[in-house]
């Protein structure tokens, strides 16, 4: 899993890549966490996960904790180019009443 941000106006841009799952969930967990931390002041945060090849059930947590983390320091959250295949399963799960998607 790639994991990178960019700060731009105000805006925390996480950029996922690869495979989300188990194996990769932690060490993202916490390159994530730091770049919220780092970046608490920001007017939105994005999750882009237009990279993201596989996500199964522990990619759901992830997202759901960092909603909880952005919610904490009042950023709001959003999810951006997702493919169709894992926009299926957010939808179903619930994920967007949470976290919205963008484009």
């Amino acid at each position: 899993m790639l994991f990178y941000t960019t700060h731009d106006s105000g805006v925390l841009k996480m950029v996922l890549q690869g495979e989300l799952d188990e194996h990769t969930a932690v060490e993202l967990r916490k390159q994530a966490d730091a770049a919220i931390d780092e970046f608490a002041s920001s007017n939105r945060a994005v999750l882009d996960l237009g990279g993201v090849s596989f996500m199964d059930s522990t990619g759901i947590g992830f997202l759901i904790g960092r909603y909880k983390k952005c919610k904490r320091y009042g950023i709001p959250l959003y999810i951006s180019k997702i493919n169709s295949q894992a926009d299926k399963i957010l939808s179903m799960s619930g994920v967007y009443t949470l976290i919205p998607k963008i484009n």
